[in-house]
């Protein structure tokens, strides 16, 4: 079961623990144009919802970002916690190879 997850590109110069009080979680995405990264925003909600049935390095996540007419299937590379209270700070996504 691929979760589809819709995020956007991360406003130029936003400071991350801003776009977290707003109810957003910095994302980055890996190995959709070889070495190049996409600094990505992802609504806190959506993060909260893909992680109850998303396991890292497992599941395959359908990414959507329209504002860069991208589509792809993801892993779910890395998820970064606050290690005392617990709240996502940060995910990594990683693109698979299409057939």
């Amino acid at each position: 079961m691929a979760i589809k997850v819709e995020s956007q590109k991360r406003p130029e110069g936003s400071k991350p623990n801003a776009l977290r009080r707003s109810g957003l979680i910095p994302a980055n995405l890996y190995g959709h144009k070889g070495a190049e990264s996409i600094s990505l925003v992802v609504p806190a909600k959506t993060v909260e919802r893909m992680l109850k049935f998303a396991d890292v390095n497992k599941t395959e996540i359908e990414l959507d970002i329209p504002e860069l007419e991208w589509t792809g299937t993801t892993v779910l590379r890395e998820v970064q916690s606050h290690p005392a209270k617990g709240f996502i700070y940060h995910v990594s996504f990683f693109a698979t190879p299409k057939d």
